[in-house]
Formats: C-alpha cells, structure tokens, sequence
C-alpha cells in the first residue's frame, strides 16, 4: 500500500511538471508567476510525503575473553532489519532571512511500520552462563512469532531547516536545506512493564536526528509546489533493553538501533 503511495507521489509531481511546463519554462509570451511570494517575511503551508524507514543496527559483537555475542556468530548477523514504505504529512512555516536564506518549521506525522527478525537459537550456548553474564531457561525452539517483529512508529517529526536557494529561473528555483529534529514516537512502548519475552518491542519514546534535503521549486499561478527529496538520520540510541530476566535472543543481539528515512517531499504553498 504504502509502495503504491510512493509512486503516486513521484506520479502527481511529474504530471504537475509536465502539464505546465510550457508556462514554467517558455520564452516567448512569458510571465513570472508570484512575482513577490519570496518577499514575504512569513508564508506557510502544507506538505505531503512517501518515506522509506528502517534501522541502522550495530550488532552485539563481543566475542573476546569468555564474553558472548549475541548478535553475530561466525559472520552471520543474527538480526536482519527490513525496511517498508510509509507515508507522512504536516505543516510548513517559513521565515524569511535574506533573498537566499530561509528558516523553515516544517511539523509532521510520520506513520511507519518496519520489521526486525531475531535469527539467534544459536544463543543457547550461553545458557549456563558466562564471566559476564548470568545463567538463562533457554527456548529450544523460536518459533516464528519469537522471531519476527513488526515495529510500529507514529513519529511527530518537528524539523528546523535552514535552507538556501539560488535565484529564479523563469518560474522554477534549486534549493537545498539541512537542519535537526526532534522526533517524538508515540508508540514507542518505553514504559511498558513487558518486553520481547512477552512480544513487545520497546524504543525510546524522545529523538533527535539531523535532515538534509534537495529538490526544485515551482510557480504557478496561485501556488508554489516543490517536489525534493530528504534524508533523515538518527542520532540517539533508540534501543530500551529487555528486562534483566529475559533471555538473549532479542535487544541483547543488538548494541544500537538508529532510524534512517528517505523521503520524497511534495510541498504546496
């Protein structure tokens, strides 16, 4: 569904290019469209968006001295992330800075669903405990519900964005931005009493991540539509480990867990 989504977004923007490319980027008989729209101080609008999340894992890797790793065996990740389309949308804020610079707020409801599989029987061997680690009941069998997790996220995603353009040409304009943001997951399960043991994966429910961001704005007679693409990166450890009763197949095989998203961008102002 979300794949299809995607698609539609890239669709509806080259439609959009095609149908006024003639008025966009003609010579003779043109004109320029929202001839003063830059100069205002404020502006806002709304944005739509088609975005690729999954997690940037480190694996647990401590095989050294008698210490176990769970998260990797002989070169094998024992835990596969798998990414999936999703979709998002929200509000844009611009303050103007200069004829070049812009300070963008660009608020938003990211809804994401991703997919982490725990590929770590192997851990038996460290049932009777190590130096470092206590003795565990291990599962002879994972079966597949102990293995496989379907992660959902709804991210409040509040971007601050600085960004800068060149000057217009005809009716379209490059622009580049890049800026930090908190990211909120309101379902992030941190304060839930169970754990992996019990299904429940757990993450923090607090963010920060950096963007960066490039696309071309486009005037039209009453808006002003830019399509552009944006990556964004966390910087936090999103990871709540498991309760310490819990058994080593799940946030044990992990060291951290970070987001990373691309999106495409359709904004309309």
């Amino acid at each position: 569904m979300w794949n299809n989504f995607f698609k539609l977004n890239v669709i509806a923007a080259l439609c959009f290019a095609t149908l006024y490319d003639a008025q966009l980027f003609r010579n003779k008989n043109r004109m320029d469209n929202l001839e003063g729209f830059d100069n205002q101080k404020f502006s806002y609008g709304f944005f739509l968006a088609g975005n690729n999340f999954d997690y940037k894992l480190v694996l647990d890797g401590r095989a050294f001295a008698g210490d176990p790793s769970f998260g990797i065996e002989r070169n094998k990740n024992l835990v596969q992330p798998k990414s999936t389309y999703s979709f998002g949308a929200g509000l844009i804020g611009k303050f103007r800075l200069s004829d070049n610079f812009d300070l963008r707020l660009e608020p938003g409801l990211q809804f994401v669903e991703r997919e982490l599989y725990f590929d770590t029987q192997s851990n038996n061997q460290y049932a009777a405990g190590t130096a470092s680690n206590p003795p565990f009941d291990p599962k002879y069998i994972l079966s597949e519900a102990d293995k496989l997790r379907k992660i959902k996220s709804t991210y409040v995603d509040t971007p601050i964005l600085l960004e800068v353009h060149g000057d217009r040409w005809y009716n379209s304009r490059p622009y580049a931005a890049a800026g930090i943001n908190y990211m909120l997951n309101l379902q992030s399960n941190e304060n839930s009493a169970d754990d992996n043991q019990q299904g429940i994966f757990r993450s923090t429910s607090s963010n920060f991540a950096w963007s960066a961001e490039l696309g071309i704005q486009f005037y039209f007679s009453r808006f002003k539509l830019t399509p552009g693409f944006r990556g964004t990166f966390m910087i936090n450890n999103e990871l709540v480990a498991d309760n310490p009763t819990t058994p080593p197949y799940w946030t044990d095989a992990i060291s951290s867990a970070k987001t990373r998203a691309f999106m495409f961008v359709l904004k309309f102002e």
